[in-house]
């Protein structure tokens, strides 16, 4: 077929109606209106227009009628096209143009609109008035309607690109299966694939597992969606014959699978696409698009349906090999961590674990709980350099030695140095960091050793979080490397009720923000979170993990002393005051007064308030560490207060005669004065000062305390 002969089967309807309505004669009139193009000349002063025959055929205005005025050929046109060639004309001709081209609509007799195109030029005297228009006039219409035609295809072929190109980019997205999920059904899923529903299925052991649906679709109806593979329905005819069904009305639909017939009416589509998903020879489920509006799939439509479902099932593909990557990798590393932590007496424990997402790049956090003779426990955390399958078996020896060195006994120094050499002889490239600590729970004792580790955390009775100076060392490995295994310990005192935290980097490092923003969002979240070990933990996991993200391992430790509140008839507390904290000695003042006044005996606040900074003081200032502040009520056989505080010093203090200008020596003299009973006694390591507050109880029934110095009240002496 020639170019002539294709514009003659594509001409304009007008045309092929002239011919309709001459029975196929062809006569002079209709002979001009096939050529459809003319000339006219307007003389704007003498306000006349001179048309040919053929541009007034394109008008659609008789010869004999017309009478030579410019408003008979535009007074059939409607109000707005008439406007708007007004407009255009106006402006060239006032704006000093010399030329105009313009289309409008003219609607002709036999009801049908025909697209008119005047060119004209513009002749103008030598000031530059126009006092002529000549020009051409023409039927455009098969040209207007074929560049709409070209228009709507171009849109047509741009929309399917943009449909492609947008889900090739969520799909590329797409790390797991429910990524792939998420993407399709998601936020602008359906805009993206262009249709108004879907439901997505993957084969699963011979049966067809629906996991994703979206809008208006067939398998959200009862028991059309997963089941049996073998069953008649279009989807699993679809994954089974490997072929693609195009559905165009719901009578066919019904026809081809009657079991859909009595659903029919549930139905607000109107065309579906069932599309099998194969990537590789692999039959990996199948997609359905439903469509409310389409009642035709034509060629490109088809192929596009076809590269959407070739697009998901590459992503399918790829996701289910990270996921069982994935599922490889944590595995392995769960397998090298402990199965289970042992309940322990004297306080509860919990663990956290968290892999990264990086499909078998594992990391090498781990965590381990190791009971030691005498009720002691070894507590671990630490991290193994790497993110890989690598990492993850050198943590596995390294959990292994250090659980078999500190089960031998050795103090915490030791067990760190000699880990440090067995990681160094493991001939790898590798370094590990870590946090160690021995706790006896019985005591609140702690012995704490870093090798290049975070230090932990220590949540006060009350809620206040401290982060205790806690002295390290080089990164196992490192540290025999460079002939340096020293490994200092610091002593640590968990009171009743406190609560001990080791982590690892990845639960305090935030994507664009220093560490140390970090590890005070987790202080933050430790002081605000529940007292339990396990719901501490749980707290910390959902909030830190979920807001940094899953970029890194994380291994989480909190152990909980069990806390000795006493009884409603005689109330306990304890509080421990670091030696570092510059706010601990007011922080404790305020505590004894607030649980005097909870315990209706505030009449004694002021007494015991004294006495506590007093008796810290001398702690904080006269030994090396910290103290462990007691204060509990006695109901019998007077209700009054004891007050105790413990420090790990061997020295006992002296009693002074200060001088009047001197500025120390009257903390026991004062304590002399305000207390009614007050002694020594020592503690493990150390010694405690303890002094009762409140009514002195009968000489016959006060009891004293074992192994003490008694110290009588001073008008006794």
């Amino acid at each position: 077929m020639t170019d002539h002969e294709r514009r003659q089967d594509t001409e304009p309807a007008p045309l092929r109606r002239i011919d309709r309505r001459t029975n196929g004669e062809i006569g002079p009139t209709e002979r001009l209106a096939m050529n459809r193009t003319g000339s006219f000349d307007w003389d704007l002063d003498a306000r006349t227009l001179d048309i040919d025959d053929a541009g007034l055929a394109v008008f659609g205005v008789d010869p004999a009628s017309f009478d030579s005025r410019p408003g008979a050929l535009v007074e059939r046109l409607e109000p707005a096209e008439r406007a708007r060639l007004d407009v255009t004309i106006d402006e060239a001709v006032t704006g000093g143009s010399n030329s105009y081209n313009v289309h409008f609509r003219v609607p002709l007799d036999d009801g049908t609109i025909q697209w008119t195109h005047v060119q004209a030029r513009i002749l103008r005297s030598k000031d530059g008035k126009a006092h002529r228009i000549v020009g051409v006039v023409r039927d455009a219409t098969a040209e207007v309607t074929h560049s709409a035609f070209v228009l709507d295809l171009e849109k047509r072929r741009q929309r399917q690109t943009n449909i492609v190109e947008r889900t090739t980019s969520a799909m590329s997205r797409a790390v797991t299966v429910d990524d792939v999920t998420a993407a399709l059904t998601g936020p602008g899923g359906l805009a993206r694939l262009g249709a108004d529903g879907l439901a997505l299925g993957l084969v699963e052991n011979s049966a067809l597992n629906i996991v994703a649906l979206s809008g208006e679709s067939l398998e959200a109806l009862d028991g059309l969606g997963s089941g049996d593979l073998e069953r008649n329905l279009p989807l699993a005819d679809a994954i089974r014959s490997g072929r693609p069904r195009f559905i165009t009305s719901l009578a066919a639909l019904a026809r081809r699978y009657p079991v859909l017939e009595p659903h029919l009416g549930r139905l607000g589509f109107r065309a579906a696409a069932y599309l099998p998903l194969v990537a590789q020879a692999r039959s990996l489920g199948g997609l359905a698009l439903f469509y409310r509006e389409r009642t035709v799939f034509n060629a490109d439509e088809r192929i596009l349906c076809l590269g959407l479902a070739a697009i998901v099932a590459q992503s399918l593909q790829r996701a289910m090999l990270f996921d069982e990557e994935r599922e490889f990798a944590t595995q392995l590393q769960s397998a090298m961590l402990p199965p289970r932590i042992q309940d322990i007496e004297g306080g509860e424990i919990a663990v956290r674990y968290h892999a990264a997402w990086s499909g078998r790049q594992v990391g090498g956090d781990w965590y381990d709980v190791i009971a030691l003779p005498k009720n002691r426990y070894g507590l671990v955390v630490g991290d193994v350099q790497g993110h890989d399958t690598h990492a993850a078996a050198i943590m596995g020896q390294l959990r292994i030695a250090l659980r078999a060195y500190a089960a031998e006994g050795h103090p915490p120094a030791t067990v760190l140095a000699r880990a440090s050499r067995f990681l160094s002889e493991l001939d790898t490239d590798r370094f590990a960091t870590c946090t160690y600590a021995q706790v006896d729970l019985a005591t609140g004792a702690a012995r704490v050793v870093r090798a290049g580790h975070l230090g932990p955390l220590i949540r006060h009775a009350d809620g206040r979080v401290g982060s205790p100076q806690v002295r390290g060392g080089l990164p196992l490995g490192i540290s025999t490397e460079f002939g340096d295994e020293e490994y200092p310990e610091t002593r640590l005192d968990l009171v009743p009720g406190e609560t001990f935290v080791l982590y690892t980097d990845g639960l305090v490092e935030e994507p664009g923000a220093d560490l140390d923003t970090g590890v005070e969002a987790l202080r933050n979240e430790v002081s605000a979170g529940p007292a339990g070990a396990e719901a501490l933990a749980d707290h910390l996991s959902d909030r830190l993990w979920e807001r940094w993200g899953s970029g890194d391992d994380v291994a989480l430790l909190v152990l909980r002393r069990s806390p000795d509140v006493g009884s409603s008839q005689a109330p306990r507390l304890h509080q421990y005051i670091h030696q570092a904290d510059p706010e601990g000695l007011s922080d404790a003042r305020a505590i004894v007064r607030q649980a005097l006044a909870d315990w209706d005996m505030a009449d004694f606040a002021d007494d015991a308030e004294l006495v506590t900074g007093e008796l810290l003081v001398n702690v904080l200032l006269h030994t090396e560490g910290g103290a462990v502040l007691s204060l509990e009520v006695l109901p019998e056989p007077v209700r009054r207060i004891r007050l105790s505080v413990q420090d790990r010093s061997s020295a006992w203090p002296r009693r002074r005669t200060p001088g009047e200008t001197s500025t120390s020596g009257r903390g026991l003299l004062l304590l002399d004065a305000v207390a009614t009973r007050w002694g020594i006694e020592p503690r493990g390591e150390g010694k405690a000062v303890w002094c009762e507050i409140g009514p002195a109880p009968p000489p016959a029934t006060a009891p004293a305390p074992a192994a003490a110095e008694q110290v009588p009240p001073a008008g006794q002496r």
